[in-house]
């Protein structure tokens, strides 16, 4: 027990003590603990597809550069100046060979390395010594595009922090051509709460039909009639008897999928596609083009029904990608990345520009229309917790029910969408990592490359 937390008391199967989301010296903890002690969500490659490209990001607080360098590996800098502390990038993303301290003038190569600093007859050092170099995180990592970092020397290597969560992710990548995805513009939001009730949230199925009531309302409004509901109408009648599942793995990380609950038929995810306008023009133009391999194609600009969250920040849903940056104790940023297909074989026969199109317009609904429902109850839950003498936050859903939870052939534990099976796996993880004392390290020699490759 340290600073008069036990964690063993404060975290149990079926509870968690609201400290766990309103105290400041957790939080403190959390952001050595977690978001230095395990693998952490960056950028994506596509944000830095050539050399001295970079983009802005964090590390829990840590003001980050991620930066593909002059030569081409890709470094996490820290955003601050060896000198006195002030970032010395001040834009969210770019093109640059080097960076220089708006404060002083003291610059450096976007290796890390510094490379200048005004009037050094000022000095008596000896500015070769690597300690004046910009810190960078030491171990930087990607898979599929998918770049993370971790202050950890005894971290397992990325795809073994992953584990089993590799396999939706590639099955996510690999319906599109070239199984690989561009990111382009987001929405970017905030909410007045703590990081973990988004995390909470993120493969919950219980909370659908009640908090997305409007949205499931503005998916089928124009519809009557028709065979098929739009968009998440699945979850309308009871989800305990539903097909699709949530599934946990290690790490922390979990799966909603809710796939067996739709068509997947060609042209299946296209039908149930909640309307918006323009869609049938291009519609149209794909079906002309394509005649009956249309439906497949439609299909990639529909949501791909399923919820892919790697702890502690990274989610996919549908085909977005979302991240969480918590700002402080009660504060929360959430960034929704849209993404786009690259088909460098036409494979869609000329039509990836309609195609990213419809994406474009199927992306706006969920962020605007859903995830503002969602913010409102995260900020809700924060101020009901401010009432202190009532302790406990339940997570028992499932708990104790009788052949309800079961293992798959990989033994990875699988329950009914409305379970909280997976809150109470990843909360275990959690306290397992709040109990333990990494040693974080950052690195300061400017290696040639800076991709962990243990």
């Amino acid at each position: 027990m340290k600073d008069g937390l036990d964690y063993d008391t404060l975290i149990y199967e079926d509870r968690v003590h609201q400290r766990i989301y309103t105290d400041e010296t957790i939080f403190r903890q959390e952001m050595n603990k977690i978001f230095g002690g395990v693998w952490v969500y960056l950028a994506h490659e596509s944000q830095i597809p050539d050399n001295d490209n970079f983009v802005t990001s964090k590390l829990g607080l840590r003001p980050i550069i991620v930066v593909r360098d002059s030569l081409g590996h890709i470094r996490a800098l820290y955003n601050r100046c060896t000198h006195r502390g002030a970032t010395v990038c001040r834009l969210n993303k770019g093109k640059a060979k080097s960076f220089a301290c708006p404060y002083h003038g003291w610059s450096y190569f976007n290796s890390g390395k510094i490379s200048g600093v005004p009037w050094p007859d000022g000095y008596a050092n000896d500015f070769s010594d690597p300690k004046y170099n910009l810190a960078q995180i030491p171990r930087v990592s990607s898979y599929r595009g998918f770049i993370f970092g971790t202050l950890n020397p005894k971290m397992p290597p990325l795809e073994e922090y992953l584990g089993g969560v590799k396999k939706p992710l590639d099955q996510w990548l690999d319906r599109h051509p070239g199984g690989i995805l561009s990111f382009c513009d987001a929405n970017r939001l905030k909410f007045n709460g703590n990081w973990k009730l988004l995390y909470d949230n993120s493969a919950d199925g219980y909370h659908v039909v009640f908090s997305h009531r409007s949205l499931l309302a503005m998916e089928n409004r124009l519809v009557q009639g028709e065979e098929e509901d739009k968009g998440m109408a699945y979850y309308k009648t009871n989800p305990d008897n539903a097909p699709f599942y949530v599934k946990v793995f290690e790490n922390g990380h979990h799966y909603k999928d809710k796939r067996p609950a739709v068509d997947t038929s060609p042209g299946g995810l296209w039908r149930i596609e909640g309307p918006h306008p323009g869609m049938e023009h291009y519609e149209e133009l794909i079906r002309e083009k394509l005649g009956d391999h249309a439906n497949s194609v439609l299909d990639l600009a529909s949501s791909e029904p399923v919820n892919i969250n790697i702890f502690p920040n990274l989610h996919i849903l549908g085909n977005h990608v979302q991240v969480s940056q918590p700002i402080s104790l009660t504060e929360t940023d959430t960034t929704w990345w849209g993404t786009a297909i690259i088909d460098e074989n036409d494979e869609l026969h000329g039509c990836v520009d309609a195609v990213n199109a419809l994406r474009m317009r199927t992306q706006e609904s969920f962020p605007n229309f859903g995830e503002v429902d969602d913010l409102m109850n995260f900020e809700q839950i924060q101020a009901g917790l401010a009432g202190v003498e009532d302790e406990w936050v339940y997570m028992h859903r499932g708990l104790g029910v009788p052949d309800r939870i079961k293992r798959d052939e990989d033994g990875y534990l699988i329950g009914p969408p409305t379970d909280e099976i997976f809150l109470r796996e990843t909360m275990q993880i959690y306290k397992n990592l709040m109990k333990s004392n990494p040693d974080l390290v950052i690195e300061r020699d400017v290696k040639e490359a800076a991709f962990d490759t243990t």
